[in-house]
């Protein structure tokens, strides 16, 4: 804020309704802050495009469409689509160490569509091996259609197992951490930044753990 009130002229018709006497020294000696009085609009003087209008568009975004065209257009990868998800009792990872939040059934485990379970060789009850470039996580399978096919998720915020963590019930309910999978090799060909959601993994059965057929 205050490089911007440095930056404004007395010139500018703005500047008779501004705080006059801002400066580092002065707020220093008010550490509770200064009331600048009720917000008051701005718009549009405050945009310096030649048409005063906010440019949605601009020519070079729309020069890089026929890229992003022919990448949704390309053939899908081999490998699923890895997301995250949140569980509103653990949010954080701190609220995994009361015991009255983390009782109950699992909730650290790989969600994924039956198409892609029998596609895998999973079943409920299973142990799924989830692999990337980055390394291997292995949770318990959870089968459901509340997720698209090609797609499974792992939730955020587990992993309590690492050495030093002096959290006995988030230890004893210590799950997998996705961010043993997120590899910082792939990233967004359109914007250039790392791919948090939607990840190319690897899915297969780590332990069968299901009861074997009597002959």
């Amino acid at each position: 804020p205050l490089r911007g009130l440095a930056k404004l002229s007395p010139l500018n018709r703005h500047w008779q309704d501004l705080p006059k006497g801002l400066s580092i020294n002065a707020l220093k000696q008010l550490p509770n802050g200064v009331d600048l009085g009720p917000l008051r609009p701005c718009m549009p003087g405050r945009l310096f495009t030649r048409d005063r209008k906010v440019n949605l568009a601009p020519r070079r975004y729309l020069q890089d469409l026929e890229r992003l065209h022919a990448l949704l257009s390309a053939p899908p990868t081999d490998g699923l689509l890895l997301i995250g998800r949140r569980h509103v009792r653990s949010n954080n990872s701190w609220m995994h160490n009361s015991q009255r939040l983390v009782k109950g059934k699992e909730r650290c485990t790989l969600m994924l569509h039956p198409q892609d379970a029998s596609r895998c060789g999973l079943q409920a009850g299973d142990s799924a091996e989830v692999a990337s470039s980055a390394g291997k996580i292995v949770l318990p399978v959870e089968i459901t259609d509340d997720i698209m096919a090609g797609v499974v998720s792992v939730p955020h915020g587990w992993g309590h197992h690492r050495d030093g963590t002096r959290q006995s019930v988030a230890v004893a309910h210590a799950g997998a951490s996705i961010n043993d999978v997120i590899s910082d090799e792939q990233t967004d060909p359109l914007v250039g930044t790392s791919v948090l959601n939607g990840q190319t993994v690897k899915v297969k059965v780590w332990r069968a753990e299901r009861p074997r057929k009597l002959a």
